[in-house]
């Protein structure tokens, strides 16, 4: 027996034999272990179930910061941007996207381009690179700089070329219009080329056209919503989700 707290324990305090306590410590961190590989099993069939409902969640978001994106950029200028901006002759410079850049937390980006070059140009070859993934769904594959998501430009859509529309010219009802849309890899390219979709392509896409999401794709309405449209939606019904002043009736979608 000693008086001293930090002196090892003499063979009267310790009654278990060292190799008898080294087998039960091995014992227990085999135990331990064994459970801990049982319960990774158990969770992985479950996180691969989660993981593209995950994904969708996440791309459904990226819509949403869009969509408030141009309704900020609404306020700001009174009108949203256009589908794309043109030099003197005509010939298209840059997308919506890059002109919705502050509004998505990327001022300094956007600070960097010149917008009076097109986006293909040398001197914006770098910003051209950068990844955004607001601009991306994650369940599509292709490069990181592609952009998963596009507006539908047509005379009476939302985004009629270069023109620009406002809030007030949606007759149809901001609720039942489309602004924004995701597309599959067929589709997606270089966030800032000023590249979309018309009307015809959201016409023609059914149960075996390829989009990222089962079943469908995802759609930003002119209201800052965002529903999952379904590929069976019919064709009259998506006619009247890309108009914003035919006073035409939106069925169930």
């Amino acid at each position: 027996m000693t008086d001293n707290p930090y002196a090892s324990p003499g063979p009267e305090n310790n009654p278990t034999p060292l190799k008898s306590r080294w087998k039960l410590g091995l014992l227990s961190v085999l135990s331990i272990a064994a459970i801990g590989c049982v319960a990774f099993a158990l969770l992985l069939p479950a996180q691969r179930r989660v993981r593209p409902a995950a994904k969708r969640t996440q791309c459904k978001n990226n819509i949403k910061q869009i969509g408030l994106a141009l309704h900020n950029y609404h306020e700001h200028y009174g009108t949203f941007p256009p589908a794309y901006t043109v030099d003197s002759n005509g010939k298209r410079l840059h997308s919506w996207r890059t002109l919705i850049l502050p509004y998505v937390d990327q001022g300094e980006l956007f600070n960097k381009i010149d917008l009076s070059k097109a986006w293909d140009d040398p001197v914006n070859a770098e910003a051209a690179k950068t990844e955004l993934y607001v601009y991306h769904c994650p369940s599509a594959p292709g490069p990181n700089n592609h952009t998963s998501y596009v507006v539908i430009v047509g005379a009476n859509t939302c985004f009629p070329g270069a023109g620009s529309k406002t809030l007030s010219e949606i007759t149809d009802g901001t609720a039942n219009t489309m602004m924004v849309v995701e597309v599959g890899s067929e589709k997606s390219a270089p966030w800032m080329a000023p590249m979309d979709v018309d009307e015809q392509f959201i016409l023609s896409v059914g149960p075996k056209s390829k989009v990222s999401h089962t079943g469908g794709l995802h759609a930003l309405l002119a209201d800052g919503s965002v529903r999952f449209v379904s590929s069976s939606v019919d064709v009259k019904t998506r006619h009247s989700l890309m108009t914003i002043d035919a006073g035409d009736a939106v069925g169930e979608f």
